[in-house]
């Protein structure tokens, strides 16, 4: 949700501690995951809320672990990785996070409901408008890309 590696990994220190104090508030209907994304999710709100997060600006792009690939298998890898990241980070917040949570993270669209504090019908249509948006950006590109390799 934030976009740049050490913000993320601070909010996720905060994140636990958060959790350990408030363990006893852990119920048996809603699983640990769920519980932990939506204290996760609250933290990141809390600091995109902050006057140190207006005063910033964050990098669209996620950084990419390193493979063991050949030099330019590495390169095209982590290149579409960037590509993906860049485009779900374009995407707006809303969008995001509900993309984020079912396709990253395997949450069920009643767990994200949940979390989020929506209807499920609501998460399927941000999960698909977010699906259409990152689609129509994939196939713009590949046009652009179809259209340069022709005029060489």
């Amino acid at each position: 949700m934030t976009g740049k590696r050490e913000t993320a990994e601070d909010i996720a220190q905060d994140v636990f501690v958060k959790a350990y104090q408030s363990l006893h508030t852990l119920r048996g209907e809603s699983g640990a995951r769920a519980w932990l994304l939506k204290i996760t999710r609250n933290t990141a709100l809390d600091y995109f809320k902050s006057a140190w997060y207006r005063r910033i600006r964050l990098p669209a792009v996620m950084p990419v672990r390193e493979s063991q690939m050949s030099a330019e298998n590495e390169w095209l890898g982590s290149y579409r990785q960037r590509e993906i990241w860049r485009t779900v980070m374009e995407l707006p917040r809303k969008l995001r996070e509900s993309l984020l949570l079912q396709a990253h993270h395997g949450l069920s669209m009643a767990e994200i409901a949940e979390l989020l504090q929506v209807s499920e019908g609501t998460v399927k249509s941000r999960i698909h408008r977010a699906r259409t948006a990152m689609n129509k950006k994939f196939e713009h590109g590949r046009e652009d890309d179809e259209e340069g390799s022709g005029r060489a």
